[in-house]
């Protein structure tokens, strides 16, 4: 087993690491000023953006739960891996030969990478063998329902042989363990050993938002398979199903542009919804679509709450008319407010799935089932009062009483008066019977009310490091605080002379006042790149965190001329404030001194004097 990575490498890795590359895999990130970019953040579920990333310094943080750090940090929070791993996996990216204490190169990879590079070769394995004789019932199958062998090249498909371990002995043969082999899902345990999971299935990888496949999709082909229709892998260090939605690898990138997500219901369905060019649809992998689902789509989504509804983002589902995909929707829509975006219904006519749709109406069909969707709160009141008799004045009380808490959840108070009132006229009975109805439900909760990812709030218990939102907001606790967040991201604006004189400058604030003592004692590197990581390291440990959250600040500027003047305008202000205090300390000793001792009084009035000129000096500037 390797020793400790060197340190040289880890930094020579880092330098060449993209943060904003590696954020962007999860995160949609926007301008945000110069040097800075926010999108929603990753960790806790947010409704407006507070997820900052600065580029220069390689760093991010969140102004709503605090995370803050580096690329490593990032990877090591989102996919729950070691450091050693973390670093040994940007190495095998990167094509870098890492070393280690004991002075050896890289000669092996770290347990999770391990369980990657597996799955990476039993997908390549899968189709090279949907091309060979032995895949006929699969070639078949994709045949039957309009996919060629390009579309399942574009798609990665693939063909597990009906053997009991073609998959094992091909990859013991490219040096994977059994043990690594059964930690990736690709064999299972019997009572006669390990054997292959997959046998004479159609296979589909299953991706990560960043391309890397963790899991299979597998359809089962011949009638002498006594398994379920669809299996798919088991749940593994790399392999999550309620975090992964199919085909979102592909589609993340137009879904971020156009700000709309297509959720259908199975493989099929995603390939020929992208091929039909729907290539914002994505599925879930086995699993019914859940929270971490939404917190996924959301962030690529770049999902944020806005009152201009032209603004807000668009997330459509497809359902069969079945009860089944009936029981889904009312699983979706116990979720929906979740969203900020709107959600939408399709419902596929006559009970075809958009891959049947595709094969029997075409292309145009699946496109118009996706642009023409039906709002979700239309389509779970129309659900609730086709299960009455509205013939009848007991159907009806009781439907008014199932869409009550429907109509309650709705946020946007002028769209729920407008369904109140159409509720009314599909029951037959006034607008003002179906308030009172709605009235007298109790307030739905909030979904993950109490948690601390709750949507659009802060976390139930704020950070325990010093945040932003704990400094006092009387206007001089502001003034400080913007001030030192200048000096920490811009100290080469403000040049050496104003900011000396600007980490000299008296600030109340006990913890802004250790942080300025801290750019004071690093002043001498005012223009590295990384001057704000020398700080922190300057300051207790305890005040790190506060300088990471004042250094990723945004500066309420966009253009460099105006952050300049912003940055050198508010530095001034606080050494301006200084030059206040000290003239009026002055002026005190002055009156203590009165007529007692001339040579002393005419020193104060000097140094009055000089005060003087420095400030107008400084007003100047």
């Amino acid at each position: 087993m390797a020793g400790r990575i060197r340190r040289a490498d880890i930094d020579e890795l880092r330098s060449r690491i993209s943060i904003v590359d590696v954020v962007a895999e999860h995160v949609t990130l926007k301008t945000a000023g110069v040097g800075s970019m926010k999108g929603l953040c990753p960790f806790h579920d947010e409704r407006t953006p507070s997820f900052h990333v600065r580029p220069a310094v390689g760093r991010y943080h969140c102004f709503g739960c605090g995370e803050d750090g580096d690329a490593f940090q990032f990877v090591m929070a989102m996919d729950h891996t070691s450091f050693q791993e973390t670093v040994e996996r940007f190495a095998a990216q990167l094509g870098y030969t890492l070393h280690y204490e004991d002075g050896k190169p890289q000669e092996e990879t770290s347990g999770r990478l391990r369980l990657l590079e597996a799955s990476k070769a039993a997908e390549a394995y899968f189709r090279e063998q949907l091309l060979t004789p032995g895949a006929a019932l699969g070639q078949r199958f994709l045949g039957e329902r309009g996919f060629d062998l390009a579309a399942a090249e574009r798609f990665g498909v693939g063909f597990a042989p009906a053997s009991f371990d073609a998959l094992k002995s091909h990859l013991r043969g490219r040096g994977f363990t059994e043990a690594e082999l059964l930690g990736a899902g690709l064999l299972s345990e019997g009572q006669r050993g390990s054997y292959d999971r997959f046998r004479g299935r159609l296979i589909w990888p299953i991706r990560d938002v960043a391309g890397a496949t963790v899991g299979f999709g597998a359809r089962r082909l011949a009638d002498d398979d006594k398994g379920p229709k669809y299996l798919n892998s088991p749940e593994t260090p790399i392999f999550r199903k309620s975090q992964v939605l199919y085909g979102l690898d592909l589609a993340k990138r137009d879904i971020a542009r156009g700000h709309e997500a297509v959720v259908v219901e199975g493989y099929t369905d995603v390939m020929a919804c992208h091929l039909a060019g729907v290539t914002t649809a994505v599925a879930t992998c086995g699993t019914a679509f859940g929270v971490d689902h939404i917190k996924v789509l959301r962030r690529v989504l770049g999902d944020v709450s806005t009152t201009d509804t032209r603004a807000l983002g668009r997330v459509v589902f497809t359902f069969d008319p079945d009860e089944a995909g009936q029981q889904a929707a009312a699983r979706t829509f116990a979720e929906e407010q979740r969203f900020a975006a709107q959600t939408f219904v399709a419902v596929p006519p006559e009970g075809l799935d958009p891959c049947d749709l595709r094969l029997e109406r075409g292309d145009d069909a699946v496109r118009r089932l996706v642009q023409q969707p039906r709002p979700l709160f239309e389509f779970m009141l129309r659900r609730i009062v086709a299960q009455h008799d509205l013939e009848t004045v007991e159907g009806r009380v009781a439907a008014m009483r199932r869409a009550a808490p429907v109509l309650q959840s709705i946020r946007d108070r002028a769209l729920a008066d407008g369904y109140m009132r159409t509720v009314a006229g599909w029951l037959g009975v006034s607008p003002e019977e179906v308030r009172a109805a709605v009235r007298q439900t109790g307030p739905r909760p909030t979904p993950g009310a109490g948690d601390a990812g709750r949507p659009g709030g802060a976390p139930a218990h704020p950070p325990a490091d010093v945040a932003l939102g704990q400094l006092e907001r009387d206007p001089a606790s502001r003034l400080e605080r913007d001030a030192v967040a200048a000096m920490l991201q811009q100290p080469a604006v403000l040049g050496r002379d104003l900011a000396a004189r600007g980490a000299s400058a008296y600030v109340a604030n006990p913890s802004l006042a250790v942080v300025r003592d801290g750019v004071l004692a690093t002043l001498d590197a005012f223009e590295a790149s990384d001057f704000s990581e020398r700080v922190a390291q300057a300051v207790p440990a305890e005040l790190v965190p506060l300088v990471r959250a004042l250094a990723m600040s945004p500066i309420p500027q966009t253009s460099k001329e105006g952050v300049t003047a912003y940055v050198r305008g508010i530095v001034g202000s606080l050494v301006d404030r200084d030059i206040l205090r000290r003239k009026a300390e002055l002026l005190g000793s002055l009156q203590r001194l009165g007529a007692t001792d001339p040579e002393a009084s005419k020193r104060l009035q000097e140094q009055l004097l000089a005060l003087e000129r420095e400030r107008r000096s400084l007003r100047a500037e």
